[in-house]
């Protein structure tokens, strides 16, 4: 009893003090300051591009701030990014943490159990009879999928249903019970509210407040905040940057229509974030071992720009060597981010 009930999840309050992050391209966000405690729902709020995928990944550990401090569950940002990678768990969060279409909801969850009592087992259980670790992982894949609401009986094919199959939000239920799996501090979801009709969208809300009611912190990234939740938003900032690079270019601010040129940016930061991502960046976040990604990803743009004959774009990835960080992880798609400074 006594171990299970250390085990039994416990929100981490977020503590945040100017918190910024900086790319080649500019501010991803900056100036973002907020308090939330322990079980807390906290929904990140913005339109597209304004940061807060990455506010999202780096108070999860998974991308390296420039400025302002954080603590999360007691742990200081970003010298203690690793630590809090450990109490944390992404759910959706697209190019990082995606489903496998042609997987089963069966086969994601029993890879995650796998891959959880692999990396996050002690001795202790190792040591238990094959019969006893099966019924262990079962019993968590149990509690997991009982606490996203995601009733596999009702599902087309049961277990065996394709996540190609599942609807939007039977799939957000599926990616938060895999998140669940591990019983993190720290719940981190994207684009929470995104193509989900308003009856979705409000069955989606109830199920992040049960999260976070039973002890587990939550940060959702939304477009439009419910009422409860603590809003933090990252419009102010990015607004800011905006004005000012137009400023420097003689257009006048106050307008949110994006330049061609901008347009431009920004797909190709999509593209760079799928690109990065692969099928195995969530099996990456487990292991916690792509150390090095930002600066493989830094060195193969500068030779790119160099061999186009691009030489300002050379220059620029270059720079970028210096600004990204050296502990992101999930397969270079946090790298990805950080480098085009959009989320």
């Amino acid at each position: 009893m006594g171990a299970e009930a250390d085990e039994r999840p416990h929100g981490a309050a977020v503590v945040v003090d100017g918190f910024g992050l900086k790319g080649p391209r500019g501010w991803a966000f900056r100036e973002v300051s907020f308090r939330a405690g322990p079980g807390a729902l906290v929904a990140i709020e913005g339109p597209s591009g304004s940061g807060r995928t990455c506010l999202l990944l780096a108070l999860t550990g998974r991308m390296k701030a420039k400025e302002g401090t954080a603590e999360v569950g007691g742990l200081a940002l970003p010298r203690k990014m690793t630590a809090v990678r450990r109490i944390s768990a992404l759910g959706h969060v697209p190019g990082v943490s995606e489903l496998d279409p042609a997987f089963t909801v069966a086969e994601h969850l029993g890879e995650r159990a796998l891959l959880q009592r692999r990396f996050d087992g002690s001795v202790r259980t190792f040591l238990r009879r094959p019969s006893e670790r099966r019924a262990s992982a079962r019993a968590r894949i149990d509690e997991a999928v009982a606490a996203a609401g995601l009733d596999l009986a009702a599902l087309p094919k049961g277990e065996r249903t394709s996540v190609r199959d599942l609807e939007r939000l039977e799939a957000l239920r599926l990616s938060i019970a895999l998140a669940l799996i591990g019983r993190p501090r720290l719940l981190a979801v994207d684009d929470t509210d995104l193509k989900l009709s308003d009856a979705d969208r409000a069955e989606a809300w109830a199920l992040l407040r049960s999260v976070a009611d039973s002890g587990t912190t939550v940060l959702a990234v939304c477009s439009e905040a419910p009422e409860g939740a603590l809003r933090i938003t990252t419009l102010d900032a990015a607004t800011a940057v905006t004005d000012t690079v137009k400023a420097a270019a003689g257009t006048a601010p106050g307008t949110e229509a994006r330049t061609d040129e901008t347009e431009a940016a920004a797909a190709k930061a999509e593209a760079e974030v799928a690109a990065a991502a692969g099928a195995g960046a969530d099996k990456a976040d487990t292991a916690n071992d792509a150390d090095d990604a930002d600066t493989a990803a830094a060195d193969t743009k500068a030779d790119d720009a160099q061999v186009s004959g691009k030489a300002d774009e050379a220059d620029e990835a270059a720079k970028a060597d210096s600004d990204l960080t050296e502990d992101t992880t999930e397969e270079g798609a946090a790298d990805a981010l950080a480098e085009t400074g959009r989320a």
